[in-house]
């Protein structure tokens, strides 16, 4: 059973950079396609970014040239890095396995709070 610990989320101005991490336990990580979603205040799921077990990234258009997803498998750690952060970038952010999102087992997630 894979658990996913997520952490670093927070409060801060616009402009200012955060970093997600998300730990894989319970689960051979190297082998698994990881995803970032969020979801806004009143709004939808949306995904953030993924990246597969080989190393191919994809992102949101909203996020593109800003936010960057990574992995260190020898951690089981997946990270999204998040510069030039927006208000509008004030989301729960849930790290997931694509596998669980396509399945629709969500964790609690981590709160990312972007101040004006």
């Amino acid at each position: 059973q894979v658990q996913l610990v997520e952490s670093g989320g927070g409060l801060v101005q616009a402009g200012e950079s955060l970093r997600l991490s998300c730990t894989a336990s319970g689960t051979i990580f190297r082998l698994l396609d990881m995803t970032w979603y969020r979801q806004p205040p009143g709004k939808e799921r949306e995904l953030v970014a993924s990246i597969t077990s080989g190393g191919t990234t994809n992102y949101g258009d909203s996020v593109k040239g800003r936010f960057t997803i990574s992995r260190m498998n020898a951690k089981s750690t997946v990270y999204l890095q998040m510069n030039s952060l927006r208000p509008e970038d004030t989301a729960i952010y849930y790290c997931n396995t694509y596998a669980r999102a396509v399945a629709g087992y969500w964790g609690q997630g981590t709160q990312v709070t972007v101040s004006s």
